[in-house]
């Protein structure tokens, strides 16, 4: 089978460059399927993902005529994804939702056979289901966290199944991944505190400070989307100010960042906000000290949970990000065509 590799712009492997993002808690919403991503194998740019496959119908496996059936696939462009989120071979949190981007709109009608067409196995039986953000993005997660341990294989079968508007799949794709220790965090935003637990025990309290009441940090459970040892973060780009000489005009690389939405929300380190703990000194993220701020982005990983409480601002949509777990289990179902299902067994 072809593999496809995830394709999310600041990813956890990338840790050591310089990424350029939104600035924390910014107005801007997610947008399209609410990732931030490139091209990747098997999409438009021309590249391939695997094995190709004869995408015109008639084509002929073998010049030689032969007494069996000349294989045939359905005629039309190819079906492609844009990535699948988590990449192969990686460990990630208890809150990890596998996340499949189309490049292309799936209509309605076609969503069913696609979901039976995209196969979660696990080492342990789980309960889960697909939801659909938008006719590009298709989220699995389980009923509730993974949990440790948890060896998780996603085939997406797509050869020959169509999209509902005229494309067709001509690959399989195969992704691997394993679900890591629970690693939980809490974050009061009135009480600028903030805990990390590992498999229920508390690890380490810190001091923080959040959002402002002017730009709230979300509330509600995030996965760890990736983390960056640097990031610049600019007021423009989320449409806060763009001149200079407005107060809350910023245009700042920050160490150490842990991000939790597509929006612009991180966990960091701030130079404008050096010693939190006592007033609300961000456009939306979360503050720490310089040594706790690189602490937490050494001992977190991708699809560990963060559950924001006490901001005025509500919770991230379940696409801003990875926020699967904003969502109760009855409003994720009403998202899907084909229904809840439990994995088969690796």
């Amino acid at each position: 089978m072809g593999r496809i590799k995830n394709s999310i712009g600041i990813a956890l492997l990338a840790g050591a460059v310089l990424a350029t993002a939104s600035a924390c808690g910014g107005a801007a919403s997610a947008t399209g399927s609410g990732q931030q991503t490139s091209p990747v194998a098997g999409a438009s740019t021309g590249a391939t993902a695997g094995s190709s496959a004869g995408a015109s119908a008639g084509t002929s496996a073998s010049a030689t005529p032969t007494t069996s059936p000349t294989p045939t696939h359905p005629s039309g462009p190819p079906l492609q994804l844009d990535s699948i989120t988590p990449a192969s071979g990686t460990t990630v949190g208890v809150a990890m939702p596998i996340s499949i981007v189309f490049t292309k709109a799936v209509a309605t009608s076609a969503r069913k056979a696609i979901e039976q067409h995209l196969e979660v196995t696990t080492s342990t039986p789980v309960t889960g289901a697909w939801h659909w953000f938008s006719s590009q993005r298709v989220d699995w997660r389980p009923q509730n966290y993974w949990k440790p341990g948890t060896k998780v294989q996603v085939v997406a079968d797509l050869t020959d199944v169509g999209d509902g508007n005229g494309r067709y799949g001509t690959h399989s794709y195969t992704h691997d991944f394993t679900i890591g220790s629970d690693t939980e965090t809490t974050v009061s935003v009135p009480g600028h505190s903030m805990k990390v637990y590992r498999n229920g025990a508390l690890v380490k309290t810190m001091p923080i400070d959040a959002g402002s009441p002017s730009f709230p940090s979300w509330d509600g459970t995030m996965a760890i989307t990736d983390k960056a040892k640097e990031v610049r973060m600019t007021s423009c780009s989320v449409g806060i100010a763009c001149d200079k000489s407005d107060p809350n005009y910023y245009d700042l690389t920050l160490p150490w960042d842990v991000h939790l939405t597509f929006s612009g929300t991180y966990i960091h380190y701030s130079t404008g906000d050096p010693y939190p703990g006592h007033s609300y000194g961000s456009h939306g993220c979360v503050h720490l000290s310089l040594a706790n701020a690189e602490w937490y982005y050494n001992y977190v990983k991708q699809g560990d949970p963060v559950t924001i409480t006490g901001s005025p601002r509500g919770k991230a949509a379940g696409d801003n990000g990875y926020a699967a777990f904003n969502l109760s289990w009855s409003q994720w179902l009403a998202g899907s065509a084909a229904g809840a299902t439990t994995t088969a067994a690796l």
